[in-house]
């Protein structure tokens, strides 16, 4: 995954509270679901830079400071290390939910964190993303169509329906595109700040 990608999906997380490495990379893998699991080989670094640019803070355990009487022995494992946004943090995260570009919509990897924090995201922008990303997804459809005309002869049976799926899929996500933003038109969600009305979100 993307350090860019990764960050924001990171000060997303961290907007909502403060968390430490294993269980941030568990709620990274919820929200973003199929889109990747992410390795502690990533995770760690991107904690390092947005810690270094000022976006989140550490909390560590002081390991010398005494423990309680009833305290189990250590272990030697280290304590577990809390990240916190900061007011620089979630100043940065309010600017990425807000670019409403083709950054924002191009790439299927941003798309989906864009997705997954939409509730942190104007109602205007939200539109803008959804009508964006099925542009580029059509593009990708008549793409595929025009491939899959020009090569047909050539290909055999089995990349003929590979290519068939790769077709399905975009069609199915162009319909996918089109529901939430009709959905989005008929009953915009709330914005930053608001409340979801009564027994929805």
């Amino acid at each position: 995954m993307g350090g860019e990608v990764l960050e924001f999906a990171i000060l997303g997380l961290l907007q909502q509270s403060p968390m430490h490495g294993y269980e941030l990379r568990k709620r990274l893998a919820e929200v973003l679901g199929g889109l990747r699991s992410i390795s502690y080989g990533s995770l760690y670094p991107a904690l390092k830079r947005l810690h270094a640019a000022g976006l989140v803070t550490t909390d560590e355990p002081d390991r010398r400071a005494p423990l309680p009487a009833d305290a189990p022995p250590l272990t030697g494992r280290r304590g577990k290390v809390v990240y916190t946004i900061t007011a620089e943090g979630k100043e940065r995260f309010a600017e990425l939910v807000s670019q409403a570009g083709p950054e924002a919509y191009d790439d299927g990897r941003l798309f989906g964190v864009h997705l997954a924090f939409f509730r942190h995201t104007a109602a205007d922008v939200r539109l803008r993303i959804l009508e964006g990303r099925r542009r580029t997804v059509e593009r990708q459809r008549d793409g595929l169509r025009s491939s899959l005309a020009r090569t047909r002869e050539r290909l055999d049976r089995y990349t003929l329906e590979l290519q068939r799926h790769g077709l399905d899929s975009v069609d199915r996500e162009v319909r996918w595109l089109s529901e939430l933003i009709d959905s989005e038109r008929r009953q915009p969600g709330p914005g930053p700040g608001e409340r979801p009305p009564p027994g929805g979100e």
